[in-house]
């Protein structure tokens, strides 16, 4: 298997690469270009000789060759241009293929936003770093999610809005409406399945909705032929043409009733009606979501009354039939989890900012056996169910990679692609730049959705507006899937790489949550920067409004960079990507810190405190701290620590019984940072002895508060009492030789 994965890399390095300057609408070096990729290990120069000026029209020819050739040596090819990507790709569909060949796949740069429409220059170094991150192999696969929807359709929402979106469905889906509420008109022909009530529940996601509603209105749709009598009979005009009796009007004349007649339809005496149903999709037409998050499940669809958004949806809807599958965008370990212990809760921080609600909390479960549940399909293939810490849903979650980024254990990691994947790609681009001349590098990590838009804007606007200056040649765009997925351990090991800034740029796909938590980690991570006397700001949330605003922020000064950068790759494991980082920082550090205090809110280091007048040295925080950074001594009554594994998840602080424990947020970095890493003793106490033997067991505060507990109970009394001040031995052969002892053959 490594032999293969060294091949697969090997043959990447023959990766073809075709760049083109936009009609001279910008400045490509092709033999710097060429250098600073020679320099780059693992980078390809092929192609770069050639720099194309219309690749996409005059030029066509030159692509298809190099499509030609790269299909021949089995490599990818590499298209500097993403505007044309299918044209392209059409271009390639269309070339005769001899038969049977197998096809690589061509990938396309963009490096004329990010880099070329800058009024600023200089954009070499930049442009090589893109290309080199860009001929990367590709990240490890993920497993996927599956969905199956049979088209089964919930319309919630008035009665003519309902029916008239309905209709825009009926041909392609199999639809249910519910009218939520009185009023309205419905058609007269009764097309399909109408019901009338008020929803109470409503939970799923694609392909596995649930809804429940009641309905209580006196007329059942169901049965209701629409022959509109019970309008004409009603004195007090209270049924309309919804079908509904409007009970506040009505006089109780039961005309209705006796109009009705066969239909039986309407029934006074019928008592509220809940009904529960399965739905693959849900389109709701009320002014008030069902799901209020962020980000709702994938199958819902909330318009309220805007018609340009019911469009949207529709068209959506209807294609919305078949299987589909998303990646699995999260790996759980459940044994390093800090969420629970012996149903104590302490870490919530995943729980707290999923914007989907597809995190909850399983503490009762922690420890006990994982059953397991059916797969979907056929087969007897069995998904693991957690056994505790935490339940992630899966088919709910979208992505964002919060949970990991605010995971203290690294329990929760994003693993699309995982942060070893993301690291080297950081790593080259890094390492890329600083190789090819560039200076004072600003990582800016944006999402490939509206981030890319947001960048593609800035250099077009550039292009034509002298007042806007274009993307800095020292600001290096990484996209990727969310900016909430990258958290503390790479922004650090970027900095720690020789990246003087890393900017995060928002846009409408972050939640309230997200922005919080990145906003309280990257605190953090400054808090450690400054303390380690680096100068300037190094990290940012970017939120600009325009172009204009985010080529302002864009111009920031640069912070101090580290003398020599490092060369480590970033792990899967979090905590050990950070100590990488943090050891490389410090031992690059203006100033050797010995303690740097840090935020409240997010900090995954520090230390406790024990409060030696509580304390009794149970031991309950040993076997509650889920880091193995609390330990006891099996010698002596001691309670140890080792810093470097707290996590400052909380869960000693809610097991000790006395309330004697507090967390202390730090980054303690004494004796060259080697103190962190070695067992400290937080407290200790003299040994009780035993009264009969003089074993120690034990400690003296906690016999103490055994005996004064019991006092009063009348099983601890007398000869008994004391026994409780002897060892376990001892208590045995007190029992045994006491002749006055009750023994169970004397019953």
């Amino acid at each position: 298997m490594a032999s293969r994965t060294r091949l697969a890399q090997n043959r990447l390095l023959t990766m073809k690469t075709l760049i083109c300057n936009c009609n001279r609408t910008m400045t490509l070096d092709g033999p710097a270009l060429r250098q600073a990729l020679a320099a780059t290990p693992g980078a390809s120069t092929d192609g770069l000789d050639t720099v194309h000026s219309v690749l996409c029209r005059r030029e066509a020819g030159a692509f298809l060759l190099a499509a030609k050739e790269s299909s021949a040596r089995n490599d990818p090819l590499l298209v500097a241009c993403t505007q044309e990507s299918r044209l392209f790709h059409d271009l390639d569909a269309a070339r005769d293929k001899p038969a049977g060949a197998q096809e690589r796949p061509i990938h396309f740069l963009n490096i004329r936003e990010t880099a070329g429409w800058s009024r600023e220059g200089g954009a070499t170094p930049k442009i090589a770093a893109l290309i080199a991150a860009a001929q990367l192999p590709p990240a490890q696969p993920v497993a996927t999610v599956s969905y199956r929807s049979s088209g089964r359709c919930l319309v919630i929402g008035p009665a003519a809005e309902a029916e008239r979106a309905a209709a825009l469905l009926d041909d392609k889906l199999d639809v249910l409406v519910l009218v939520d509420r009185q009023g309205g008109v419905l058609a007269q022909a009764h097309e399909r399945a109408v019901h009338a009530g008020s929803l109470l529940r409503l939970s799923g996601w694609l392909g596995a909705f649930e809804a429940e509603w009641e309905s209580g209105n006196p007329i059942d749709l169901e049965l209701c032929t629409r022959c509109n009598a019970c309008i004409e009979a009603c004195p007090e005009k209270a049924i309309d043409f919804s079908y509904q009796i409007n009970l506040d009007a009505c006089r109780a004349h039961r005309e209705c009733v006796q109009a009705c007649g066969a239909a039986n339809a309407i029934d006074f005496q019928r008592e509220p009606i809940k009904t529960t149903e399965k739905f693959d999709l849900v389109l709701d037409l009320r002014e008030a979501a069902a799901f209020p998050m962020h980000q709702p499940p994938q199958g819902y669809f909330h318009v309220g009354a805007d018609p340009t958004r019911l469009n949207t949806a529709v068209l959506a809807l209807r294609e919305f039939t078949g299987e589909f599958s998303k990646p699995k965008f999260f790996s759980y370990q459940q044994n390093i989890c800090a969420h629970s212990r012996n149903e104590q809760i302490g870490c919530t921080a995943c729980i707290d900012v999923c914007s989907t609600h597809a995190i909850r909390s399983d503490a009762s479960m922690k420890g006990k056996a994982n059953r397991g549940r059916p797969a979907r399909g056929p087969g007897p293939v069995t998904i693991p169910v957690s056994g505790g810490g935490v339940v992630v849903e899966p088919h709910l979650c979208v992505g964002c990679g919060a949970c990991s980024t605010v995971c203290p254990t690294g329990a929760m990691s994003f693993a699309y692609p995982g942060a070893a994947d993301q690291g080297r790609r950081m790593r080259t681009l890094l390492s890329t730049f600083a190789g090819a001349g560039g200076r004072d590098a600003a990582l800016l990590i944006h999402s490939e959705g509206a981030g890319t838009r947001q960048i593609n804007a800035l250099g077009r606007a550039a292009r034509t507006d002298k007042s806007i200056r274009g993307v800095p040649a020292r600001v290096l765009p990484m996209p990727v899937w969310h900016t909430a997925s990258v958290g503390l351990e790479l922004w650090l090991s970027a900095v720690a790489q020789g990246a003087s800034q890393v900017w995060i740029l928002l846009s409408d796909e972050e939640a309230p949550e997200y922005r919080q938590a990145l906003g309280e980690q990257m605190a953090v991570a400054q808090a450690i920067l400054a303390g380690l006397g680096y100068r300037g700001t190094h990290l940012s949330l970017i939120d600009a409004p325009d172009a204009a605003g985010l080529d302002k922020a864009l111009r920031a000064a640069p912070a101090q960079c580290v003398a020599r950068p490092a060369s480590f790759l970033p792990q899967a494991n979090k905590r050990n990507t950070l100590e990488l980082a943090l050891g490389h920082l410090f031992e690059q550090a203006p100033v050797r810190a010995e303690e740097i205090p840090l935020p409240a809110a997010g900090a995954p280091f520090g230390t406790i405190q024990v409060n030696a007048e509580t304390c009794t040295l149970c031991m309950s925080c040993v076997g509650a701290c889920p880091a193995k950074a609390l330990a006891d001594n099996p010698e002596q009554p001691q309670l140890k620590f080792i810093e470097q594994n707290c996590v400052q998840c909380g869960l000693c602080v809610t097991t000790c019984p006395e309330d004697a424990i507090t967390l202390e947020p730090r980054l303690w970095l004494a004796d060259g940072g080697k103190a962190r890493r070695n067992a400290r003793v937080l407290f200790e106490m003299e040994p009780f002895k035993c009264i009969r033997c003089g074993k120690p067991f034990g400690t003296a505060r906690a016999i103490e508060n055994m005996l004064l507990k019991l006092a009063g109970h009348a099983a601890f009394q007398g000869a008994a009492a004391d026994r409780l001040k002897m060892c376990s031995d001892c208590r045995v052969i007190d029992i045994h030789s006491n002749p006055g002892e009750v023994r169970i053959t004397d019953l």
